[in-house]
């Protein structure tokens, strides 16, 4: 649908509280959990970021948000032994599941009841990372079965498991309110490349 019925705003008083999308179906699917206003808010800039960080970089990116704000965010490199202990962890991690790792591991303690972005769709191995973390809920654009299965479980079966739909593409136009009055730009389209690099002044 195009609507999704919200408990409440940003503070419990704060009712009715929804989000849609004025043209066209929401392109978010709830999978286990019930995110809240401020849960989607780090969702949706999240992923704006873990998607235009992977595009620029061509490697798989994660982000970690609390109350709006990137608490850290990274690419998937691999992690030698020694930055692995200090990001308490071990063995071998996917790509994706070391860019968590990573952001993670930028602050954990902005990070401790964080809500999750993934540039690709979450496999077992970040989910295993996950499970284990204080967290609020995650966002990708999809999921491996037994990844979702092990997410789902989390927190009893209410932690905010979200897909988004990777072909989404925003309206070019971007409004906000505050205090009623709307604000309104265009989306920042800038494409991060090489490109940018040509002409240094």
């Amino acid at each position: 649908g195009n609507e999704m019925e919200l408990k409440y705003g940003c503070n419990p008083n704060q009712t009715p509280a929804r989000i849609f999308c004025e043209d066209g179906d929401l392109p978010l699917r709830v999978h286990a959990g019930r995110p809240g206003y401020i849960n989607l808010l780090d969702a949706l800039n999240g992923y704006a970021l873990v998607r235009e960080l992977s595009e620029a970089t061509g490697r798989s990116a994660a982000a970690s948000f609390k109350h709006v704000s990137p608490a850290g965010a990274a690419l998937g490199l691999p992690i030698e032994p020694a930055l692995a202990h200090a990001l308490f962890t071990e063995g071998e991690l996917s790509p994706l599941a070391a860019a968590y790792a990573r952001a993670r591991g930028c602050d954990r303690m902005s990070s401790f009841g964080d809500f999750i972005a993934l540039s690709d769709p979450c496999d077992v191995s970040t989910a295993r990372l996950i499970a284990r973390e204080v967290s609020d809920g995650i966002i990708a654009p999809g999921y491996e079965p037994e990844a979702l299965s092990i997410l789902a479980k989390k927190r009893k079966g209410t932690y905010a498991v979200l897909s988004i739909d990777p072909a989404y593409a925003p309206k070019p136009l971007e409004r906000k309110d505050v205090y009623g009055i709307t604000f309104e730009q265009a989306r920042n389209e800038q494409r991060i490349d090489r490109g940018l690099l040509s002409r240094v002044v």
